[in-house]
């Protein structure tokens, strides 16, 4: 009896480490798609950079154009936010760089922790785009954070989103881009709004672009 049982234990702890073992093998799987998703992420970026049709780039910088700089990618950079619709939101417009203004409203607030601190970013939807069935599900997310003038571009950055079906939100800090008159100064660029400041360092996403 005393050897049943002995062997009972053994057969659980076994099964216990191998479902442990397997539950570790997930992990790395999802940590591996994850990366596998920003990398094909960052790699059409520069195809679309590299591409005379797409490309925000001048003639004179995308002819020697390699890529784009970015942060190594960061799976600790891709959150899941609570997200607040908020309904009542008046339009507003937002400021460009150029005299043009985009009609906005505050489609909802985004609520997550990052770099261990809570944090929220207010998500707008683009009234001028409504009418245009491509962007019936888009969202858009400007932010600054601590490493603007420094590593990454002085008046932050973008994430493009799609509406959620729930009240939860992936923002995947890795995919953030630069605005198109970083690189080209034709271009007609939202201002962030100074409450999407990230009271911490984004270090994800595209770097500034270096026209030296």
């Amino acid at each position: 009896m005393k050897y049943a049982i002995l062997l009972s234990v053994i057969f659980l702890t076994a099964c216990g480490q191998g479902k442990k073992y397997h539950d570790k093998e997930k992990e790395v799987a999802v940590e591996s798609d994850l990366i596998a998703d920003i990398l094909e992420y960052q790699e059409e970026q520069n195809e679309s950079f590299k591409d005379p049709d797409s490309s925000p780039l001048p003639d004179k910088y995308r002819k020697d154009f390699e890529g784009l700089d970015f942060f190594e990618p960061d799976t600790s950079y891709i959150v899941k936010a609570r997200f607040e619709r908020t309904p009542n939101a008046e339009p507003f417009f937002m400021p460009t760089t150029t005299d043009r203004r985009t009609q906005e409203v505050v489609y909802g607030i985004a609520h997550f922790t990052l770099n261990g601190a809570v944090h929220q970013l207010e998500v707008y939807q683009s009234l001028d785009l409504m009418d245009d069935e491509a962007y019936e599900d888009y969202l858009f997310l400007p932010f600054l954070d601590n490493t603007n003038g420094e590593e990454t571009y002085g008046g932050g950055r973008y994430i493009d989103l799609s509406i959620p079906e729930g009240d939860t939100l992936v923002i995947d800090f890795n995919k953030a881009y630069n605005p198109y008159c970083v690189y080209n100064k034709k271009y007609s660029c939202p201002l962030v709004p100074r409450q999407n400041y990230l009271r911490t360092k984004v270090r994800a996403g595209v770097k500034n672009f270096n026209k030296d």
